[in-house]
């Protein structure tokens, strides 16, 4: 477990991450998110823990690489418009000088 407190508002998400590692994070926090769940519900009230805010900080990790893949996503979608672009340019290139 981390030494650290971590608060939502410190969170970052990885800069570089191909579309299987950012699925593969995004998996491995939603099960560390089940288990602080887990493990919050079946502490007694007044304890001194950190769960929630660790759970806290660790969705707000899990936004934050989310949003890398629909990024991801939409970047893949604009090479996949313009090679699409290129392929029509070339076709009516071709269709011109024949």
């Amino acid at each position: 477990m981390d030494h650290y407190p971590l608060k939502p508002e410190h969170m970052k998400a990885p800069a570089h991450l191909s579309r299987a590692e950012i699925q593969q994070s995004l998996d491995e926090l939603d099960s560390k998110i089940k288990v602080l769940k887990g493990r919050a519900n079946a502490t007694a009230a007044d304890s001194n823990h950190t769960y929630h805010e660790h759970i806290a900080g660790l969705e707000r990790k899990r936004e934050l690489i989310a949003s890398k893949l629909a990024a991801a996503e939409d970047t893949q979608s604009t090479w996949q418009e313009l090679r699409e672009g290129l392929d029509n340019l070339k076709n009516d290139i071709t269709k011109l000088f024949k």
